[in-house]
């Protein structure tokens, strides 16, 4: 590979961290998070609300609209917009808090990551900002009105963009290196008049002084009418270079104290100056004059022609230059933008569809701008103050007190760029492997970096997500090592050993932590409480329950055959080059057995629905299965493995050890979870014996259950006219198929898991039935779908749950992208139709996005599914259903059961 940006990714190989200096690491929000939130009830919404933001200096971190950091951020740079109408300055994205909105907490905006490189040597952002007044007040006084039956009231259901009167803000980053940064603005007015906008690109310091008296204070001066200095005592000198402005103003990045605690202010330099200068005129002599702060911007006002688009050209560099816009500097941005293109071509070579290479860029591009930079100290949050509000004893037994080991300050991946920085452990995981696309160093050091002694507890529990570390996630981080392993291997010919050594010992770690936390009875069945999986359940998973009740998980269970599976799996690669792990991975495959065990013989799976659920046990009772079709009983399928021959003949102890034990436990009339091909070429390993692997898939695959048009959906469409009720200790319970947002509070309401598909669970679900096709090949056919008499094999099978897939993003016949749902009109718009956006979930019935617009983390997964499809079959995509099944087999039978 020798594009220029895979020599640069080569370079930074050889860095510890494998990071560039600059990139898009400042958030698009950091107001109402939980480290900003100092209240004495816990109540990050309301604590720090959007309201705040533009007036009050952050704690642990800055955010902007559009912008870029250094990845300590120190130094900010972002963009501030004014339409002539609004009461402040669009500096930051806008949203609504969990208790604003009908479904939660939802970001009101209209912006897209249209392109970057992992270097971000080339960045592009695309922000539509309306010329009428923005409709701050409508949307918060019409999402409070709704109810959670009613859809969510967005941005364009208030009317402003109808008529394409708004502003496009085109934003470009071009690197001359990595430390040299040229910057384009470009404001296109979309409407049929003429327009006026202010833009004040905005270069500041993250207020860290105020917090530690050890800090040195940095500042910005003005150097002469185009260019300001900013000096930091770690980061050096750095010089802001514009075009000649119509103003430029100087201020201080601190704490309007008269606005947000009643305080007088002892100077009118403070955080929000700008907004009261340029919309109200106040103290602009004072800020024009100013001669060093903290918060400094050239301010450009412009009258601009219906269809016209004013560009403006800034330069934030290390090097002092007497002309840095000299003839020809503008080629730098299509220098870079065909390095981009180059590097992509070379990524997704694979794909000849035009529009699929087009999806799997943008994902590419989404989860890259969503690298951000993360502090939290949960030991000092716990015991310092914010200076607004004093020190809180009750924190110390509060939210993550028992987190005090938890000292992040990291680049991390972000599962989108508005909803805070934040990480969870599973989402991370996720997100690796899209990345490992385009980064496989950084993608390794991702997964590294969470298994580190600053973020897992010494116990070995990971962080969950900051809203409560101490919730867990599904354990997928052993799966997702594999995952990027292999990804690399398979495009660079070689194997990081060194890297799956690092991760396993760690993993091992984890993994003991899982066996003597979540197995109390020691039975191989194990709890986890929600397992990322929101409001699945019948009731709270995670809530303690009464008395001597005990709830014994489907897929807490599967999760752990699944993570035994793949510490075996990642045991025997290791010990293909160093035999002391092959002691390892007997280990954790006795292990996978007697979870299999557990699994299928201990009451999880019920003989007369043929499906595994999760058992409440209760004292002098028999323990009841919770009879919901859901993918708690479909993560069964995920703990799958074929162990090949050569690989049993290098690992002789591993073959004999394993030998013995199948010998012993079949004499024993034990369970065997092995199946082995004629020859025994081939061993497959799965929780799920063949006969009930063709149960659940005659489930999956049937379009008035799990199957959708669109993937698989997260609860069977049978309980639409069947919901599950059950009654516990006097308390009813009722689950019913709802495949849009949630409609009820349960578990929060942000997401909902009682309908929808979720592109992970996709993912793994097609990665499982891939491997169970490689073995059966064409002696297992299944009705895919069910009742259309088109029997295909497993792969094929896969193949077309990616297809369905994929379609959630690509046009139909009429130029529609599903996943656009009831805002189709505005994407088929000229200008608008190649604007895709990588939803949180999607609709069970309909495809239409849901929850978080921009969590392009786990759902860049389709940008890998593309590939796997398009390397698959030499990028022309043909559907299974028109594939002929080779073989002489067209029908298989299971105890006189046609499959």
């Amino acid at each position: 590979m020798t594009t220029a940006e895979h020599q640069r990714l080569t370079v930074n190989t050889a860095k510890k961290i494998p990071l560039e200096q600059w990139g898009p690491y400042l958030s698009e929000r950091q107001w109402g998070t939980v480290r900003e939130d100092y209240s004495m009830n816990s109540d990050a919404w309301n604590y720090f609300p959007f309201d705040h933001a533009h007036c009050r200096a952050y704690r642990w971190g800055e955010d902007g609209l559009a912008g870029i950091s250094d990845f300590f951020q120190n130094l900010c740079f972002g963009l501030s917009l004014w339409n002539g109408k609004d009461h402040v300055l669009k500096e930051r994205l806008f949203g609504l808090g969990n208790y604003e909105g009908n479904h939660g907490e939802d970001v009101k905006e209209l912006y897209y990551h249209l392109d970057n490189l992992p270097t971000h040597y080339y960045m592009q952002y695309l922000y539509k900002y309306p010329q009428q007044e923005f409709p701050y007040n409508k949307l918060k006084e019409e999402s409070r009105n709704r109810s959670r039956q009613e859809p969510e009231y967005e941005i364009l259901d208030t009317g402003v963009f109808d008529n394409d009167q708004y502003f496009d803000v085109l934003v470009t980053y071009a690197k001359e290196n990595s430390k040299d940064i040229f910057i384009k603005i470009d404001i296109t007015n979309r409407y049929t008049k003429a327009a006026d906008v202010t833009l004040a690109p905005t270069l500041w310091f993250y207020n860290r002084w105020a917090y530690d008296q050890s800090e040195k204070k940095p500042h910005i001066t003005r150097r002469d009418k185009t260019s300001v200095k900013a000096t930091h005592a770690r980061l050096g000198s750095y010089y802001l270079y514009f075009m000649p402005p119509s103003d430029s103003l100087m201020t201080e990045n601190e704490t309007n104290l008269e606005i947000v605690s009643g305080q007088p202010n002892a100077t009118p330099f403070t955080k929000d100056a700008f907004h009261k200068a340029i919309i109200k005129g106040e103290e602009l002599s004072a800020l024009r004059q100013k001669k060093s702060g903290t918060k400094f911007a050239p301010v450009y006002k412009y009258h601009i022609e219906a269809g016209a688009t004013k560009t403006t050209y800034l330069r934030l560099s290390n090097k002092i230059f007497d002309n840095p816009f000299a003839t020809g500097f503008t080629n730098i941005f299509n220098a870079r933008k065909e390095e981009a293109d180059s590097f992509y071509d070379e990524v997704l070579q694979a794909t000849k569809d035009p529009e699929w290479k087009r999806i799997q860029r943008q994902a590419l591009s989404g989860i890259l701008w969503s690298k951000q930079y993360y502090h939290y100290d949960v030991e000092r949050w716990l015991t310092t103050s914010d200076g607004i509000t004093d020190v809180n004893p009750g924190k110390l037994h509060g939210r993550n007190a028992d987190w005090k080991h938890l000292k992040n300050q990291d680049i991390i991946s972000m599962p989108d760029k508005w909803e805070y920085p934040w990480y969870a452990a599973w989402d991370l995981a996720f997100q690796c492997i899209p990345l490992a696309m385009v980064d496989p160093c950084f993608a390794k050091h991702q997964l590294l970096l969470i298994m580190r002694e600053w973020y897992m507890k010494p116990d070995g529990q990971l962080p969950a997500y900051e809203w409560n570390f101490g919730d867990v996630n599904p354990p997928v981080q052993a799966w997702a090592a594999l995952q990027v392993y292999r990804i690399e291997k398979n495009r660079t010919g070689k194997g990081d050993i060194a890297f799956l050594k690092r991760i396993f010992q760690k993993l091992i770690i984890n993994f003991t932590w899982w066996i003597n936390r979540k197995d109390s009875n020691g039975n191989n069945m194990f709890e986890g409480g929600f397992l990322g999986l929101d409001n699945i359940g019948v009731f709270n998973r995670s809530s303690v329950l009464p008395g001597t009740m005990q709830l014994e998980q489907a897929d807490g269970t599967s999760w752990m055959g699944m993570y035994a599976l793949n510490m075996m799996d990642m045991a025997m690669e290791i010990a293909m080059k160093d035999e002391a792990f092959e002691d390892t991975a007997t280990k954790f495959f006795e292990h996978f057995v007697l979870i299999a065990e557990a699994l299928n013989e201990q009451g999880m799976w019920n003989a007369e629905d043929k499906f595994f659920y999760d058992t409440l046990s209760i004292a002098g009772s028999a323990p009841l299965h919770l009879r919901v079709y859901s993918i708690v009983g479909l993560t069964s399928l995920f703990a799958v493995s074929i162990i090949e021959k050569k690989i049993l003949d290098k690992l002789g102890d591993f073959k004999k050890r394993i030998t013995w034990f199948e010998n012993y436990r079949l004499k024993n009339g034990r369970f065997w979870p092995n199946e082995e091909r004629a020859g025994g070429e081939e061993i497959l390993l799965s929780l799920v014996p063949r006969e009930k692997l063709v149960y659940l898939l005659e489930r999956l695959l049937d379009e008035s259950q799990f199957l959708s048009d669109y993937g698989i959906r997260a609860l069977s469409k049978y309980h639409e006219q069947n919901p599950y009720e059950v009654t516990i200790n006097g308390v009813d319970y009722k689950v019913q198929y709802d495949p849009g947002d949630s409609t009820s509070d349960f578990f929060g309401g942000n997401s909902n898991w009682r309908g929808p598909v979720w592109m992970p669970i996709n993912y793994i679900i097609i990665e499982s039935i891939r491997r169970f096709g490689e073995f059966y090949g064409n002696d297992l056919l299944v009705e895919c779908p069910v009742g259309s008499g088109n029997r295909i094999n497993l792969m094929q099978v896969a193949d077309e749950l990616t297809l369905r897939l994929i379609k959630l993003f690509d046009k139909d016949k009429e130029g529609k992208r599903p996943t656009n749902g009831k805002e189709s009109w505005f994407y088929e718009r000229p200008g608008n139709e190649h604007l895709i956006l990588f939803y949180e979930y999607f609709h069970g019935d309909s495809g239409s996005g849901l929850g978080a617009s921009h969590q392009t983390g786990w759902t860049a997964l389709v940008a890998k599914l593309a590939h796997i499809l398009s390397n698959k079959q030499g990028g022309t995509v043909k559907k299974p259903a028109e594939e002929e099944v080779s073989g002489n087999n067209p029908e298989a039978t299971i105890d006189n059961m046609t499959v």
